[in-house]
Formats: C-alpha cells, sequence, structure tokens
C-alpha cells in the first residue's frame, strides 16, 4: 500500500485542493468510486417528494418546502439542521419519520439512470475496480443496488453506519483503504459540491455529473471538478477515454 493510501486507509486526507487534480486524466486510473444519489441512480424526486411530505407535516410552510432539493447530497440527519434550520433533536426526528415513509418505498424510488448498467460493465471489462462512497445508510444504499441489479458491480460498497457526523471525505478514505488502493490510482464521480470537496481534501480528482440535475449551475466547476459532464453517456468518455 502506497503513502497516500496509508494516508487515507488513517482517514487523514490533505486539505488541500491541489491544481494539479485538475489536470489528471481521470481515464488513466485505475479505481472509480461512485458517489450514488443523483449520480448512479435518479433518488432526487422520491427523495424531495418524501422530504415535502414530512417537513409539510411537521408545519414548514409551502414556501420553504421549496428548498427540499437541497437535501439531496448532504447526509441526514444533518441535512435538516444545513438546510432549514432544525435543531439536533428536530433534525433526527424529521430523519426518522423521513427513513420511516423513505424506506417504505420500492425500486421506483430509485431507478438506475439510463445506460450506468452498461457503463459499469465497460469499466469492468477495461479492468477498473469499482466503488461506492454515499452519505445514504449502508443497508439501505445495498438494497438499492440490490434492486436495480447494480450491486455486484462493485468491489467495495460503503455509505453511513450510523447518524454521527461523519464527512464525505472520511467515507471515501475508508472505501480507498477498503480496496487496498492509492488515491494515485483512484477517480470519483458524483454530482454535489460535497462530492468534490471530498475528493479533493483526499487528493483524488472528481469527475461531476449534472445529468441528475440535483447541482446548482456552475456549484461543480466552482467546487474544483476535473471535468462536468451532462449524460452518462459523456461519463463514459470521460472515464474510458475515449
Amino acid at each position: 500500500m502506497g503513502e497516500k493510501s496509508g494516508r487515507a486507509a488513517s482517514g487523514i486526507c490533505a486539505t488541500e485542493a491541489t491544481p494539479r487534480l485538475r489536470h489528471v486524466d481521470p481515464a488513466s486510473r485505475g479505481v472509480v468510486v461512485f458517489d450514488f444519489d443523483g449520480t448512479i441512480a435518479d433518488t432526487s424526486p422520491s427523495i424531495v417528494a418524501v422530504a415535502r411530505h414530512v417537513l409539510g407535516a411537521w408545519g414548514l410552510p409551502p414556501e420553504r418546502l421549496a428548498d427540499c432539493p437541497k437535501l439531496v447530497g448532504p447526509p441526514f440527519p444533518q441535512a435538516f439542521s444545513m438546510v432549514f434550520g432544525l435543531s439536533e433533536a428536530d433534525a433526527r426526528e424529521v430523519t426518522r419519520r423521513y427513513r420511516e415513509r423513505y424506506g417504505a418505498l420500492g425500486p421506483e424510488a430509485w431507478p438506475a439512470f439510463p445506460g450506468m448498467g452498461a457503463l459499469l460493465d465497460e469499466l469492468r471489462a477495461s479492468g477498473r475496480r469499482l466503488a461506492v462512497a454515499s452519505s445514504k445508510r449502508t443497508a439501505l444504499l445495498r438494497r438499492a443496488l440490490s434492486d436495480e441489479g447494480l450491486l455486484g458491480r462493485f468491489d467495495v460498497v460503503r455509505g453511513k453506519e450510523s447518524d454521527a457526523q461523519q464527512s464525505k471525505a472520511a467515507t471515501l478514505a475508508a472505501v480507498l483503504d477498503d480496496l487496498g488502493a492509492a488515491a494515485a490510482d483512484a477517480v470519483m464521480v458524483g454530482d454535489r459540491h460535497f462530492d468534490v470537496d471530498a475528493a479533493l481534501a483526499c487528493g483524488v480528482p472528481c469527475v461531476g455529473v449534472t445529468y441528475g440535475g440535483t447541482a446548482p449551475l456552475g456549484e461543480l466547476e466552482e467546487a474544483g471538478a476535473y471535468v462536468v459532464v451532462g449524460s452518462v453517456e459523456e461519463l463514459g468518455r470521460a472515464l474510458l477515454g475515449r
């Protein structure tokens, strides 16, 4: 295991978003780590719908519910405090109600983006190792991937094990450790600045995706994404160098 991999294993990542990562070809990296929501699967509609229902019942006025799309990306329950200013206790209770409703949904809540399965197969055929690093709970993450027939494509799948505050960078570092991979051999794929921030903190370039419609215009570029793509097909070109 290389020096950078050792740093990842300890959960200690580089803090500087080094300019050199903006010039790394992602097609040269042997490990591809994907975010899930808005990257592998089109989960935004179901997340927003359930959040609107729960927060509306909680008493938030309709005009405030317009911010529900901002919940796609950051971890729960912290996201409810971040976006809506809920206290820690209230955020935990809203999260409990959210999960009760969201967990009762089926595969229609997390459909893979068209072409994603084929892309994963192409990446594996090219010799890449694949992983998922998500802020979703691990059990639900694995369930969703299984429902879409994608679970077997990934060497490592990591989400949240508890609601204790854990950064996306720490999750990514743990994924690299699980794989025994150096940051110098990895690329991240994600749809929000949280993914770019985590990747750069760990010394990994990030390919940003906008086909899920989750990131505000310019967010990924400003965060330091190596490149931003608008379709699964474009993602394939970026990752496979075709």
